[in-house]
């Protein structure tokens, strides 16, 4: 998935999110989110966060461009899932005006 946010976001909503979304599709965890950021290291347009959950079945990435807005969401799983409920998920909790996503 990816699209353009309009709340704020910081490392706990980030958290928040990996966490949210995967008790919101019955995916089990085996660990608490992991959450990076730059912290002004690099370009400043690229500034953000970088973060992961680890799943008994995968994983999921969340990566987050503050200055643009902008996250692209990896749920990598074999568990089945229902993608009309991740992304409602998604769109509800980032108040995204605009998302794409593709399943393969």
């Amino acid at each position: 998935m990816e699209g353009y946010y309009t709340v704020p976001v910081d490392r706990s909503t980030v958290a928040g999110y990996l966490s949210g979304i995967a008790g919101n599709l019955e995916l089990r965890t085996y660990g608490a989110p992991i959450v990076h950021a730059p912290d002004g290291l690099g370009k400043p347009e690229n500034q953000g966060f970088d973060a992961f959950i680890p799943l008994i079945d995968s994983g999921i990435s969340l990566y987050v461009w503050s200055t643009r807005q902008f996250f692209a969401a990896v749920l990598f799983t074999c568990k089945a899932f229902d993608v009309s409920r991740a992304l409602e998920f998604t769109r509800h909790y980032f108040g995204v005006r605009e998302l794409k996503h593709r399943e393969f």
